[in-house]
């Protein structure tokens, strides 16, 4: 009852607003109304999610009653919506955009990514800037080929989990067994912001896992220049037994298979890179010259010292 009257207090008092709040209650409405609709909601039903009554909510949707912040705030959420949709210039504003809002908040970190890079693509370039980052699985190169373009363009090359090391004192074997894979990925976020922050320049090289971690992909994605250094699963495991790591294939005859596994179902992850260079077949040498053309080409790092 007491609700009721305040809502009739509200109401009461919007007959003497001046023609801007009035302008702005009638645009706040409509939009309301609108929100509402979308999502296939009644008055009624919308009262019920939100505590609003529904014929307070019937005079806020015709431009008639001077809403609260309060009652606003209960309305965009029982909505799921921004509270700044209702307020911002009518201009600016379209029947879509709570819907697209929605949508994008709910998309992974690859999708978000690529709607910014569609929509504000020079936004996108000046947030990268000369930072490349090199993904793909253990064995496709990333260490060897990142330090050996970064020496060509006279860049800082980094990777990533050293740098873990380094700023947490100790190696990662012990960093999980002391912090679990959980505050492995937290020291794993922060690194990788402290190298955005701290570099407009550099090759990065990160984990295969980091596609799995949808806020540092997003990172990765958002803040650099990205290749996906691509290879058959074969190969994978050849180099890393070249490099005399016989982990992988000891005790554990299902190795191959496990890794196939893997590259499969991180495959969709890896080609949201801005670009893909497959290895496979190619030495190294190779391999560096075709990346250094596609760095050159797509104007990633100047040629410092090319």
């Amino acid at each position: 009852m007491s609700f009721e009257r305040n809502d009739h207090l509200n109401v009461q008092k919007s007959a003497a607003l001046d023609p801007p709040s009035a302008a702005l209650l009638r645009s706040l409405g409509t939009r309301l109304r609108q929100m509402r609709k979308s999502q296939g909601l009644s008055r009624r039903s919308l009262s019920e999610r939100s505590g609003v009554s529904p014929r307070y909510l019937a005079k806020v949707e015709a431009g008639d009653g001077n809403i609260s912040i309060g009652l606003l705030i209960k309305l965009a959420a029982a909505l799921e919506q921004p509270l700044e949709h209702f307020l911002m210039a009518d201009a600016m504003f379209h029947s879509d955009l709570p819907h697209i809002a929605q949508l994008y908040a709910r998309a992974d970190a690859a999708v978000r990514a690529r709607v910014l890079q569609v929509l504000d693509p020079e936004r996108m370039g000046r947030q990268k800037a000369q930072r490349l980052c090199l993904v793909g699985l253990r064995g496709a190169g990333k260490s060897t080929l990142g330090a050996r373009v970064a020496k060509v363009f006279d860049a800082p090359f980094i990777e990533l989990n050293r740098e873990i090391e380094k700023n947490a004192g100790m190696a990662l074997g012990e960093i999980i067994a002391l912090y679990g894979q959980e505050g492995y990925r937290q020291l794993e976020a922060d690194t990788l912001t402290g190298i955005i922050e701290g570099h407009s320049r550099a090759v990065v090289a990160v984990a295969g896992g980091i596609v799995s971690e949808e806020g540092s992909f997003y990172h990765v994605l958002s803040r650099f220049h990205t290749v996906w250094l691509k290879a058959s699963a074969s190969e994978h495991m050849e180099r890393v037994r070249a490099q005399g790591d016989v982990r992988p294939m000891q005790d554990n005859p299902q190795a191959m298979i496990q890794l196939r596994q893997i590259l499969r179902s991180r495959e969709d992850l890896y080609t949201q890179s801005d670009h893909v260079l497959d290895t496979s077949g190619k030495s190294v040498d190779q391999s560096q010259i075709e990346l250094s053309q596609l760095i050159e080409s797509c104007q990633i790092l100047d040629a410092r010292a090319v």
